[in-house]
């Protein structure tokens, strides 16, 4: 019994021992980049009558360090995330979580504990624990007695805890210092803080591009301390627009008077596949570099579709806090990797898929059509549904997508990138087109091959994830070893929903060919309404993008917006009383090209 028992025990062992995880899906991802927006297992909304529509929600993000682990708690998740290095974040089901699906939680480190506030029903506790890995919340404390939406928790060195809340078009956001040794209930009353000026603050007007007179959001508050300055970030003008941005006010005291810094939006990011950058948190990793998490909208669905991205953040010499959105949805350098100037992570590596020659062997059908061909004789024609065409793969826009006839192991889809170029790395964006999750369930996965051919015969394996075991909506994959080649082919193996839905099929790397030139002819000419700008310069035939960039002084120019395939741009996010710095650059699929001369507006 006993040498049966140790054949056993060895049999275990030998098995453990040589257990490949990758073999079994489980790897993790040892990368050097990561790609907006960030690839966690984004929850499903839950079930109710208000919508009843299904898709995944991710925002309004509250990123802590904590014993250096980040912690990221999302809208309506159902628990939260944790990580080591900003790449592989696994999700934490809490033990007792007393509130299923909090709206804007708010989260901060008080000494050794995690504190955690919010309540979809606008009344909350602050909660604790010392183990935020394990999920085991001590969440006995008394409800505050003020309603509270889109809360953030501060800590201060001196270990007084504050609260800062509001989300509405009619009241300031307010702010109240917090007891902790009587289940942090305020000390006095809320403090108005602040309030929007769109009047004024051309980036905080409502709608689309700032194109609505309607009276925007102010929300998402989040309070960062460097160098004795108190940063009170702000989200504005709605989250489920491209120019969701956050501003900032800055104080020497945490609950003020603020004053408006000029060079606000902080985090913008208008252009590109995936745009907004508002309602954010800003947390150092464990080099001392800061970092600022938003919210990105993609409303197709539901207005409140929304992801999250990640951006290089800190402070320059003289205060003026940034945060860079440039290429902020190309690859990026994560925390781990030594760079040159923490403010520039982006790799270099361009946009291959743009517009490219792209065919899929599946397109949902439009519907039944009855043709009659003879007396008694009928035949059914289906035509290719062109709103979810191939063509939706390589636009560059997150809210088009391709839908496929089904979701089995026959769907392909084939992309020529023009030429033979160096692939560094492919992200595959996943939708949920008629969608029937609910909730958070467990087992959802994302399998697929992508191959690879220089000709376009003779494929060879680039990307397996045929046993791929998570759950990857914006599956990010960085390359091992970087590949020369032209074509690429996606096979489906199996996804969440019925249809197999993408919404981009993107590739990263370089071509062999030339940078663009420097743009020439560039103007940039203020409107009478000052909150505006018409910017424009002349483009080339070998130019894919352009990107734009402005900012109050010569050597700080930290906004910027992408365009494709435009040589004009009306900015409509200055402020009316500041003047303005701007220059405009190029790109293709071979790099970067120099930046214009220098314009200063008044």
């Amino acid at each position: 019994m006993l040498q049966s028992r140790n054949i056993i025990l060895i049999f275990i062992f030998l098995l453990i021992s040589h257990w490949n995880p990758a073999q079994n899906g489980l790897q993790k991802r040892d990368f050097k980049t990561y790609c907006n927006p960030i690839d966690i297992d984004y929850t499903y909304v839950a079930h109710n009558s208000y919508t009843g529509v299904s898709y995944r929600a991710g925002a309004d993000p509250a990123v802590i360090n904590f014993n250096g682990k980040y912690y990221m708690f999302v809208t309506r998740s159902y628990g939260y995330w944790v990580s080591e290095d900003m790449s592989n974040w696994e999700f934490v089901t809490p033990q007792n979580w007393y509130f299923n699906g909090s709206n804007a939680p708010a989260a901060a480190v008080h000494g050794d504990k995690v504190i955690v506030a919010g309540d979809p029903s606008g009344s909350m506790a602050v909660i604790e624990t010392k183990t935020p890995e394990v999920g085991d919340w001590q969440t006995n404390y008394r409800v505050l007695p003020i309603a509270i939406q889109d809360p953030a928790l501060f800590v201060d060195v001196n270990g007084r805890v504050y609260l800062y809340e509001e989300s509405s078009n009619v009241h300031p956001l307010h702010g109240v210092e917090l007891d902790p040794e009587k289940n942090y209930l305020p000390i006095g009353e809320e403090k108005p803080l602040i309030t929007l000026d769109p009047e004024k603050h051309g980036w905080e007007r409502f709608g689309q591009d700032h194109s609505s007179d309607m009276a925007p959001y102010l929300e998402g508050p989040w309070m960062t301390k460097h160098n004795g300055v108190y940063y009170l970030q702000y989200g504005a003008p709605g989250t489920e627009f491209n120019v969701y941005a956050d501003g900032v006010y800055t104080s020497n005291d945490p609950l003020g008077p603020f004053e408006y810094a000029p060079y606000s939006p902080i985090s913008y990011k208008p252009g590109g596949f995936v745009t907004g950058a508002g309602h954010g948190s800003t947390v150092q990793d464990n080099n001392g570099n800061y970092w600022h998490f938003a919210t990105m909208p993609i409303a197709v669905n539901y207005k409140f579709e929304r992801r999250i991205g990640l951006f290089p953040a800190g402070f320059e010499d003289d205060g003026q806090m940034y945060v860079n959105t440039a290429y902020g949805d190309y690859p990026h350098f994560l925390p781990g990797v030594e760079v040159e100037d923490h403010k520039d992570r982006f790799t270099g590596w361009m946009l291959l898929s743009y517009n490219k020659g792209v065919t899929a062997n599946s397109v949902l059908p439009e519907g039944i059509q009855q043709e009659v061909i003879g007396p008694g004789m009928k035949a059914i024609k289906r035509e290719a549904n062109i709103e979810y065409d191939a063509s939706k793969l390589v636009d560059e826009n997150i809210s088009t997508f391709w839908v496929a006839n089904g979701n089995d192991s026959s769907m392909q889809v084939s992309l020529d990138l023009g030429k033979k170029m160096r692939v560094n790395a492919v992200q595959v964006n996943f939708q949920e087109f008629n969608a029937d999750i609910f909730g958070r369930q467990s087992g959802l996965k994302h399998q697929f091959i992508i191959e690879h051919s220089p000709e376009g015969r003779n494929w060879k394996p680039l990307i397996d994830y045929s046993e791929n075991m998570r759950d990857q909506p914006h599956a990010y994959i960085e390359l091992e070893t970087p590949t020369d080649t032209r074509y690429l082919r996606y096979k489906n193996v199996d996804t969440p929903n019925e249809y197999l839905a993408i919404s981009e099929f993107r590739v990263f790397g370089k071509g062999y060919g030339k940078a663009p030139s420097q743009p020439k002819s560039f103007e940039v000419a203020r409107q009478q309404d000052r909150r505006n700008a018409r910017v424009s310069w002349k483009t080339e035939k070998d130019v894919v993008g352009s990107v734009i960039y402005w900012g109050i002084e010569k050597e700080k120019l930290n906004n910027s917006v992408m365009v494709y395939e435009k040589d004009n741009y009306e900015l409509r996010a200055l402020n009316a009383d500041q003047a303005y710095y701007l220059q405009v650059e190029n790109f293709n699929e071979n790099g970067i090209s120099e930046r214009s001369k220098m314009i200063r507006i008044e």
